[in-house]
């Protein structure tokens, strides 16, 4: 064993143990769910660090896979709730647990579930959440999740270099988009490094990033989120556009999209990628209402 077993360490996996647990359970690494398994010890060990998780936090894990993650983290934390797609997977990850960390096993809940699907989380609720998460589907499960979950304070994800340059980026960037908005709205957002290919099996084309949010309170106002992201997609929709163009068919004319823009303290001949968050929470406050809540009936 690399790590000897104690009351509070695990047996990382080993690239040998990874394809050897891949092969006892006939699991062949799939493009389709983006599966790439991290193989690297330092790797893992560096995720947890950055993640700043600490012995009180309940950890929601996304795509746990052959469990690398995972048993890096059982260690620090009161517990992990994994949430695994692939259900040969999620069956296997407790097994695993039990081989390499026997004592942190009671730490781990595993759910075999689409994390775009999932309404809610079993065991305690999440405070903080640390994953891998499958690049192609990364931003919209981020988001999903940062809604449904208020709990989590605290996030490090890794996903594609180029994903965390997005999510991470600030008005003005080449990168600035609709996922950068989106997700200032939930939290402070911050590149926290990079990863090299050669950590993963088998061999991603691109390199991973890692990316650091903190949860903070959204914008001040008086719309939905909903409303608001409403505007940041039709902004984004042609970047080249300017915002009274961009926003013409949200508002419903070219007039009131200015003129909620100029009532926004926005210019209409700028562009979505100028704005951040609260200059997009200042526009949708201007514009259409949200229509009525037909669960509360006006009286």
């Amino acid at each position: 064993m690399a790590d000897s077993e104690t009351p509070e360490t695990a047996h990382l996996l080993t690239p040998a143990d990874v394809r050897r647990i891949a092969g006892r359970i006939g699991i062949r690494p799939t493009k389709s769910l983006g599966q790439n398994f991290v193989v690297d010890h330092g790797t893992v060990r560096r995720i947890v660090r950055v993640s700043g998780v600490g012995a009180d936090d309940t950890v929601l894990e996304v795509g746990p896979g052959l469990g690398s993650l995972t048993l890096a983290l059982l260690p620090r934390v009161r517990h992990v709730t994994a949430i695994e797609v692939d259900e040969d997977l999620a069956a296997a990850l407790p097994a695993t647990v039990r081989e390499h960390a026997p004592s942190l096993a009671e730490r781990l809940e595993v759910r075999a579930a689409d994390a775009m699907r999932v309404t809610e989380v079993p065991g305690p609720e999440p405070t903080a959440m640390v994953a891998n998460l499958p690049y192609n589907v990364a931003v919209p499960v981020l988001l999903r999740l940062l809604d449904l979950l208020p709990s989590v304070r605290r996030i490090l994800v890794m996903v594609q270099a180029e994903v965390a340059d997005r999510l991470a980026a600030e008005p003005g960037s080449r990168t600035y988009g609709a996922p950068s908005v989106k997700a200032a709205w939930y939290a402070d957002v911050r590149r926290a490094g990079s990863v090299g290919r050669n950590v993963f099996w088998p061999t991603p084309n691109v390199d991973s990033g890692l990316v650091r949010l903190t949860r903070r309170p959204a914008p001040v106002g008086t719309v939905s989120r909903k409303r608001v992201f409403e505007v940041v997609d039709a902004a984004f929709a042609q970047r080249r556009k300017t915002l009274r163009a961009a926003l013409t068919p949200w508002a419903g004319s070219s007039a009131d999209a200015e003129a909620a823009l100029r009532a926004a303290g926005v210019d209409p001949a700028a562009r979505g990628e100028s704005l951040d968050i609260s200059a997009f929470a200042r526009i949708a406050e201007q514009g259409p209402a949200d229509p009525p809540d037909p669960r509360c009936p006006s009286r």
